[in-house]
């Protein structure tokens, strides 16, 4: 038997897993500049692949941001929210994810996409970001039993300032990287229940705050 063939598909193979692992490296790097919008072509530059070998090995930008973001998105917001429900004091929790989530947004622009869900169609992040939702609701809600947040506040306003710090900073990253820690001093001491005034609109609905988020999306 001619071993030729054979040896022709391993080395294929090992061709493809090194391509493979080239572009995991390189679409973390530009992941974590650019956020999870960077462009695929410039993700295969960068691992000095062709574009056509990306979309063989991966197929959508969905798949490689399962592939390279999913786990390290899980791990920073997982265990944001476990030191900040670990926190004795419930406003002081809360400062702590806000802070941490925030500071996550403007180190690591992929967060920002990560926390407003802005790929649908990756799944395993898309599990990530419900289950991150899911610690932020009891994070918000141990504050107001507490009574030290503001009752109204929501998970849809939290959102809001998720998505106003994303764009902000991100605007202000060269300028004045650290203004984002004012405006959220601000932000944090306007939710404190001593604080709270009636508010002159009422919550988001959930079909609001889709759209809301994926006009956000675009507008980045």
């Amino acid at each position: 038997m001619d071993p030729r063939p054979h040896e022709e598909e391993r080395r294929m193979r090992a061709d493809a897993q090194r391509n493979a692992e080239k572009l995991r490296a390189a679409a973390a790097e530009l992941f974590r500049e650019r956020g999870l919008q960077a462009p695929l072509k410039e993700i295969a530059r960068r691992a000095g692949v062709s574009h056509g070998t990306l979309y063989n090995l991966f197929g959508t930008r969905e798949a490689l941001i399962d592939e390279v973001v999913a786990d390290l998105a899980a791990e920073r917001l997982d265990r944001a929210g476990r030191q900040a429900l670990d926190h004795e004091d419930a406003w002081e929790g809360f400062a702590y994810y806000i802070e941490t989530i925030c500071e996550l947004q403007v180190t690591d622009p992929a967060i920002s996409d990560v926390v407003t869900g802005r790929y649908p169609d990756a799944t395993r992040l898309m599990s990530v970001c419900e289950r991150s939702h899911a610690t932020a609701w009891r994070v918000i809600e141990r504050a107001q039993r507490a009574g030290a947040l503001r009752p109204d506040f929501t998970h849809a306003d939290l959102l809001f300032v998720f998505g106003t710090n994303a764009l902000l900073s991100r605007a202000a990253k060269d300028s004045a990287p650290d203004a984002w820690r004012r405006g959220i001093a601000f932000v944090l001491d306007g939710l404190r229940t001593e604080a709270a005034h009636p508010l002159p609109a009422p919550p988001l609905s959930e079909e609001q705050l889709n759209r809301v988020m994926t006009n956000l999306a675009g507008a980045r």
